[in-house]
């Protein structure tokens, strides 16, 4: 076994659970392309607010990358995370739209969350906190955040369009962008049904290549550049607001639906990776929350919204992941992406929008 290979075997304990090196690097690989697409979905959704997207693009690369590495070298699990889908909406359409703060003020309110997070991640709190929620609830959250982020796909794509009367309406049909959209829809709905790895991101890749190559959106001026720290969301906080009852209410909601989030993905994986005890707990949790709340510390700082264990860390459990190393691999990748950025940016909002619909629909 060369040198590497062997410090990296020794350090994440990768013969001793049942795996290889290289059955972890394929794990990371795998899980990594189940979860690219947030790189191009995250910016979009986020420009609504008003964020720069460039800047959110390069956030959204360093907080999964530094959530997911605190997750390998903390916890020791094939674990990877992610500026989570739904709390980048409420984030969004909930506080910057629908309150009327500031993207300043809502990042702030992700920053103050993500330190209460980790305080709570030590000593056990958070687990009773989780214990102590009924089962429903834990279920219905899920559940609603889905329909939501699939209404804001449907938004997106055109599907339904703003109405006086009924407050939402059918869009157009008959348009070059629905009908892509209803394209991507059926592609992703398809090639998740067969189980395809990295289903979400091939087509998203194949209707943003026909929205490029038809002019229904311009291609990217460059495909590299070399990247840098976000400029105007780097610690663009403003405490101003902080502490007035309506943003703690936004922060405890951030918190719960994080917290939910996070343990529902945690377990639910945890059991098809065979790590739950016999008491259907998962060793190490205290660790693995505090990856995931230094993941939307580090996130915020530079600029997105809450960092959250992603549930498509299974495709890689399933293809055999079982320890640390194969986090280290999706983060090195999420570091890599950094390089093309430019890409990211230039991906239209109908060929993200049916990723939104089908992320939802499993959510749902």
């Amino acid at each position: 076994m060369p040198p590497v290979t062997e410090r990296l075997d020794r350090f994440f304990h990768v013969r001793a659970r049942g795996s290889t090196v290289g059955t972890e690097v394929r794990a990371g690989v795998a899980t990594f392309l189940t979860m690219a697409y947030v790189l191009f979905v995250n910016p979009q959704i986020l420009a609504e607010a008003g964020m720069p997207p460039g800047d959110v693009a390069t956030a959204t690369a360093l907080g999964a990358a530094v959530g997911t590495l605190a997750m390998a070298f903390l916890a020791n699990y094939p674990f990877a995370l992610a500026p989570g889908m739904g709390l980048n909406a409420y984030f969004t359409y909930g506080v910057v739209i629908g309150m009327g703060q500031s993207w300043q003020t809502a990042l702030t309110a992700v920053f103050v969350e993500g330190l209460v997070f980790l305080a709570l991640s030590f000593g056990g709190v958070r687990t009773m906190i989780v214990d102590a929620i009924p089962h429903t609830i834990k279920v219905a959250t899920s559940a609603g955040i889905g329909l939501f982020l699939a209404l804001i796909g449907f938004r997106n794509a055109g599907l339904v369009v703003d109405d006086a009367a009924t407050l939402v309406g059918l869009g157009d049909l008959r348009t070059a962008g629905v009908a892509l959209a209803l394209l991507g829809v059926a592609l992703i709905a398809a090639l998740e049904s067969r189980k395809v790895k990295g289903g979400l991101l091939v087509g998203i890749l194949a209707i943003t290549l026909i929205s490029w190559a038809t002019g229904l959106a311009p291609p990217p001026q460059s495909f590299f550049a070399l990247p840098s720290l976000p400029k105007e969301t780097f610690l663009a906080f403003d405490f101003g607001e902080i502490l007035t009852g309506k943003l703690l209410v936004v922060v405890i909601a951030f918190l719960f639906v994080d917290i939910f989030d996070t343990a529902g993905t945690l377990i639910g994986v945890g059991r098809i990776g065979g790590f739950l005890d016999e008491k259907d707990r998962l060793p190490r949790a205290d660790r693995a929350f505090a990856a995931d709340a230094l993941g939307t510390v580090a996130g915020a700082a530079v600029g997105t919204s809450t960092v959250t264990t992603f549930v498509e860390s299974a495709a890689g459990v399933e293809e055999g992941g079982r320890t640390g190393l194969t986090a280290l691999t999706v983060g090195a990748l999420f570091l890599l992406a950094l390089f093309f950025a430019p890409v990211f940016t230039a991906v239209p909002a109908v060929a993200t929008a049916p990723a939104l619909v089908v992320v939802g629909a499993l959510m749902i």
